[in-house]
């Protein structure tokens, strides 16, 4: 089944020059770009993409729990809202640290198939060959809490058909998109 699918390369990605080589990436696979602009992210917009809502703040809030739990580390947390609030404002800073350039992609499993070639969330779970495995490799979560941020992982890429249409329809109007 063909679809398509969002994928961002972050300000991180941007501004290390990495947007040919992670493009790249997706061409080799056969995927094709039907859409692409380089962009400034306002707050508005970056709030409107990283959408805060109830059931993503408890999945994103239990997750940080366990892994805290699971390393024997104190997890100061008891609202999921709180939390989630706080993880949305810091991906919606990073978001708007620099230039951003959105890529519309289009293939057979195209969702799928960009999940695997970007690679894990954390960089230093994700494997050798995938895009943050080789050029983000150093970042963990360890580092972004000590930091107060989220992670540097260089690209965002849809994970679901219906946020990839939705995120889609947010960065791009029907004529920037090649039919």
């Amino acid at each position: 089944m063909v679809q398509r699918t969002l994928v961002v390369v972050k300000p991180d990605g941007v501004s290390r020059g990495l947007v040919g080589s992670i493009i790249a990436r997706f061409e080799n696979s056969g995927l094709k770009i039907k859409g692409m602009k380089m962009v400034i992210v306002e707050e508005n917009f970056a709030k409107e993409h990283y959408k805060l809502d109830e059931d993503w703040a408890k999945n994103v809030f239990i997750k940080t729990k366990t892994t805290h739990e699971k390393e024997g580390k104190e997890f100061l947390y008891k609202d999921h809202m709180e939390f989630g609030s706080l993880i949305q404002k810091w991906n919606m800073d990073f978001l708007r640290e620099g230039p951003v350039v959105a890529i519309v992609l289009e293939g057979p499993g195209c969702i799928e198939i960009v999940r695997k070639i970007v690679g894990h969330t954390e960089p230093k779970q994700a494997a050798p060959g995938t895009i943050r495995g080789d050029f983000a490799s150093v970042e963990s979560y360890e580092v972004a809490n000590a930091k107060k941020r989220v992670l540097r992982n260089l690209v965002h890429a849809s994970d679901s058909v219906d946020n990839a249409e939705r995120e889609i329809k947010l960065w791009f109007k029907d004529n920037e998109i090649v039919e």
